[in-house]
């Protein structure tokens, strides 16, 4: 899980877990540019985590908002004119969008929603697309969470966009599989961060009873720990997972460290988005 050499873009950086993420990255060795749309709190994580690199590194910062293609196209550029050449791309940046009943919500809101989260890793991904594959090797994380393979009421836009990162991890994965590029998709867990208080600043009224009761309880428990979601961004940026592509692994639940051993299987529909059929469930009807 070495990252010495490799240079790493890494959206949503200045608080959360793309803040634990770029801190890990720092701490294995890598050189990092950082984004985020408030440049303050930015320059505070970049501070920050010079501190703690070596002369050799580079700790990068740039305001940007990733939902912009002249925004992400401008950073791209100066992230490689800066660090040379880019062999990781961190698609961290997100947001919960608007809560409550979807045909109530804000409209414009909700498109944003969309905007952050599905075209914020679209665009750097497609930005970076062309370099990879002229380096013939690259490393793609995107952060998905348990709106991708679950339900989740009043957070419609969320959860919808969540989603199709998943579905457009899968899809690139295979696009470039012959270029060395491995694509993944990471699920954190339940964290702990801006997102939590922003549920329970919103009330049961807004969020539903059930989700602000779990919300609660996450609090007072403490949450999925930010560093193990950062080290197996670690894991997936390093050589030790070359050839894992296409697919969501949890960072709480799944034996990332040991996929290594299991690569054959790996070739597979396991860790993907899939429909449920009657026969996976023990039924025996449901096909003609």
């Amino acid at each position: 899980m070495n990252l010495q050499n490799r240079s790493a873009v890494i959206t949503g950086a200045n608080q959360g877990l793309g803040e634990a993420i770029a801190k890990a990255f720092v701490a294995a060795g890598a050189n990092v540019y950082l984004c985020a749309r408030n440049l303050d709190l930015l320059n505070q994580v970049r501070d920050k985590l010079a501190k703690g690199a070596t002369a050799e590194q580079k700790v990068l910062a740039e305001a940007c908002d990733v939902s912009k293609p002249e925004q992400v196209d401008r950073l791209v550029a100066n992230a490689l004119a800066a660090l040379g050449k880019i062999d990781i791309l961190v698609n961290n940046a997100g947001v919960y969008g608007p809560k409550g009943e979807s045909e109530s919500v804000d409209w414009e809101a909700w498109q944003q929603a969309l905007e952050i989260n599905l075209y914020g890793t679209v665009l750097p991904t497609r930005a970076l697309l062309p370099h990879f594959k002229t380096a013939g090797y690259g490393k793609i994380i995107n952060i998905s969470g348990g709106g991708a393979t679950n339900p989740l009421p009043r957070f419609s836009a969320y959860a919808a966009s969540k989603a199709a990162v998943v579905r457009f991890s899968e899809t690139i994965a295979e696009e470039v599989r012959p270029f060395h590029i491995d694509v993944n998709a990471v699920a954190p867990g339940a964290l702990n961060t801006r997102l939590l208080d922003e549920v329970l600043d919103s009330g049961p009224d807004v969020v539903g009873e059930n989700f602000y009761k779990r919300a609660l309880e996450q609090k007072e428990q403490g949450g999925a720990p930010l560093e193990r979601g950062a080290d197996l961004c670690v894991f997936l940026a390093s050589v030790a997972s070359d050839g894992i592509t296409g697919k969501l692994i949890s960072a709480i639940w799944d034996p990332w460290e040991k996929l290594p051993e299991h690569q054959q299987q790996l070739q597979s529909d396991i860790y993907t988005l899939r429909r449920i059929i009657p026969k996976d469930r023990g039924q025996d009807w449901g096909e003609r």
